[in-house]
C-alpha cells in the first residue's frame, strides 16, 4: 500500500489500430437458439428528468437488440446486478435497493423494496456498485461513507429467493479508497478489488467469503507486483477475476518524481493460492500496453480467454492465458469513452459509453470481431447496465 501525493490522472487518445488475430485456441461457438441470448438492462437518466429509468432489450443470438414489453420502466436506481430471477438496482435515494422480477419475456416489475441504510449505524451511507457471488444467493453493496461517515465498505447481503428481500449479513470497513466492486474467481471464496486515485493512492483488496456469504478482508494479504521501470510504480485501476484462479489487472504506470502517467496502461496476469494471496511471473516486458487511455473498465469473457478493457479513449480486446502474459488481440474497436461492460454466454459484449450516449455490442471470438446490426444505440444518460444471460 502506497501513500504519494495526489495529481490529476493523465491518458492519451490513441488512434485505431487494425483487427489482428493470432492463433488460439478456440472460443466455443455461439449457440444457435430460437429464443434471446440475453437480456441487456441500461439504467439511464432521460432528458429533462430527474427520475431515472430502465431500457430492457432482448438480445438476440445475432446480437441484434430488440425493446422488451414494458421498457423503458421507471425505476429510480443507479447501478444494477441481476442473479437471474432478480435484478437488483441501488435507489437513488441511497436508502433502498430496489429488487424487480425477471419475468420470463426479460420484462420486469417491481417486487421489494429493502432499506439498506437502517443496517449501518449512522445515516451517511450510499449504495455504489452491487454485485453478486456466483451462486447469486449474497448481494453485495460497496456502501460510500457507510462507517463513520468516512470510510466505505461492502455490505454483505443474503437473498430472499421468494420475494428478492435482503438481510444483513455484516460489513467489512475499510477505507475511502475503496470504491469499486470486487471480482470472485472460480471457488466463490476469494475476490479482489484495486484502487487506483489520481495516480497516486493505490491499494489491491483481497477478500474472503464465509459460508454464510459474509466477505471480509483476507488475513495478511498479498500481491507483490511485477518489478517497475527504474524510477516508476504500478497503480492498479481494474481487476477482473477469469473462472478458475487468475486474476486480470489493468496496471498504470507512473513516474515516482511527477506523478504523470509513464505510457499506455499494462495488462497483468495474477494467480490466486489456496489461502488467497496473489502472485504473477509477469514482467513489465511481457504485460501488454493498452491503448484506453485511463482505464475505466475490465470485463472477463465467461470461457476466461478473452478480456475487454475500455477507458477514456476506447475499448481493446485482449487474449487472457491463464497465469501467463496476456496477449493483444484487437486495436481500438471504438474510441469513444467506455464506462462499462459485461458479456454472456453466446460470445456477445455489451458496453455503455456515459459521454457519447451510446450502448455497443459486439459478437468476439478470439478469431472474429463484428458489431452487431443495429450498434451503436443511442440511450439518453446511461448510467449502469447489466447483462443476464440465457442458455
Amino acid at each position: 500500500m502506497n501513500y504519494l501525493k495526489m495529481v490529476c490522472l493523465s491518458g492519451s487518445l490513441c488512434a485505431t489500430a487494425a483487427l489482428v488475430y493470432p492463433a488460439a485456441a478456440q472460443e466455443p461457438a455461439t449457440t444457435t437458439t430460437s429464443g434471446p441470448a440475453a437480456y441487456v438492462y441500461v439504467s439511464s437518466t432521460p432528458k429533462n428528468s430527474s427520475v431515472n429509468e430502465i431500457i430492457g432489450y432482448a438480445a438476440a443470438p445475432n446480437g441484434v437488440l430488440t425493446a422488451l414489453n414494458g421498457s423503458p420502466y421507471t425505476a429510480d436506481v443507479t447501478t444494477m446486478a441481476v442473479n437471474g430471477k432478480y435484478l437488483f438496482g441501488a435507489n437513488k435515494n441511497g436508502v433502498y435497493i430496489d429488487s424487480y422480477h425477471i419475468r420470463s419475456n426479460g420484462s420486469l416489475s417491481l417486487w421489494e423494496q429493502t432499506d439498506v441504510a437502517k443496517f449501518n449505524y449512522n445515516d451517511c451511507g450510499s449504495s455504489g456498485p452491487l454485485f453478486l457471488d456466483h451462486t447469486g444467493q449474497t448481494l453485495y453493496d460497496m456502501e460510500f461513507d457507510a462507517n463513520g461517515c468516512a470510510n466505505n465498505e461492502y455490505e454483505s447481503l443474503a437473498v430472499n429467493k421468494a420475494d428478492g428481500a435482503l438481510s444483513n449479513i455484516g460489513s467489512s470497513t475499510y477505507t475511502s479508497w475503496l470504491y469499486q466492486a470486487a471480482s470472485f474467481i472460480g471457488n466463490n471464496v476469494y475476490a479482489y478489488s484495486v484502487a487506483c486515485i489520481g495516480n497516486s493512492y493505490w491499494t489491491i483488496f483481497g477478500e474472503q467469503r464465509a459460508s454464510n456469504g459474509l466477505l471480509t478482508s483476507i488475513g495478511n494479504f498479498k500481491a507483490p507486483l511485477p518489478t517497475p521501470k527504474s524510477g516508476d510504480f504500478w497503480c492498479p485501476a481494474q481487476a477482473a477475476a477469469d473462472p478458475t484462479d487468475h486474476v486480470a489487472m489493468v496496471m498504470q504506470p507512473v513516474n515516482g518524481s511527477t506523478f504523470a502517467s509513464d505510457g499506455g496502461a499494462q495488462i497483468a496476469s495474477f494467480t490466486a493460492a489456496s489461502n488467497g494471496n496473489l502472485s504473477t511471473t509477469n514482467t513489465r516486458s511481457t504485460m501488454p500496453v493498452t491503448s484506453v487511455g485511463t482505464a475505466l473498465s475490465i470485463s472477463m469473457a465467461p470461457s476466461g480467454k478473452l478480456l475487454a478493457v475500455g477507458g477514456s479513449a476506447g475499448l481493446q480486446i485482449f487474449h487472457f492465458n491463464g497465469a501467463s502474459a496476456a496477449t493483444k488481440d484487437t486495436g481500438l474497436l471504438t474510441t469513444a469513452e467506455i464506462d462499462q461492460m459485461f458479456w454472456d454466454d453466446q460470445n456477445h459484449l455489451y458496453a455503455i459509453s456515459r459521454s457519447a450516449g451510446r450502448l455497443y455490442v459486439f459478437t468476439i471470438t478470439p478469431t472474429s470481431v463484428s458489431q452487431a446490426a443495429g450498434s451503436p444505440h443511442a440511450i439518453t444518460g446511461p448510467q449502469n447496465i447489466a447483462v443476464q444471460p440465457l442458455p
